[in-house]
């Protein structure tokens, strides 16, 4: 191994909270703010890093974390056709933006998945995850997540020279 367990630990902790970070800022460009353009192209980089940096850690079998990368890698790929084959022109548009929010979705809800394992504070109002506090908090952030799809399908707009023309 690279890296010892601790470390790749930090690092990938530290790679999906920032991944998190430039995800939640690229959602917000996508509800009509005016941000940096690079923020999507490091938002979907960090992304990558941080599902094949879950495939390095030690274990036994398929586990639920590895259909939740293995997933996300695949919305990332479709994110990444959209704006650099599609150019993010037609449909390519509202398809970035669907994948784009998935893709947070994803981190957000292995975030929210994490929390509840080892935050103490939270880990007491469901042990197994297999309690409704857990169920409570993944529906919201479902519910939240499938909303700004919607907005962002419909308002999202790029302006940015050399990734795609603006559409009408």
């Amino acid at each position: 191994m690279l890296f010892d367990l601790g470390s790749l630990t930090g690092i990938h902790t530290v790679i999906s909270l920032l991944a998190i970070l430039f995800g939640l800022a690229v959602l917000v460009e996508m509800m009509g703010a005016r941000l940096p353009s690079f923020f999507g192209l490091v938002f979907l980089l960090l992304a990558v890093l941080t599902s094949a940096t879950g495939f390095l850690f030690p274990f036994n079998g398929v586990l639920p974390s590895h259909i939740v990368g293995g997933i996300a890698l695949v919305v990332l790929a479709v994110a990444l056709l959209a704006r650099y084959a599609g150019h993010l022109r037609g449909a390519w548009r509202w398809v970035y933006a669907a994948t784009m929010v998935a893709s947070v979705y994803f981190l957000v809800f292995v975030g929210v998945a994490q929390s509840f394992a080892k935050v103490p504070a939270i880990h007491v109002l469901a042990p197994t995850q297999a309690e409704p506090p857990f169920a409570i908090a993944q529906l919201a952030v479902l519910a939240i997540f499938v909303a700004i799809g919607f907005a962002a399908a419909r308002r999202y707009r790029p302006k940015q020279a050399g990734v795609g023309k603006p559409t009408a």
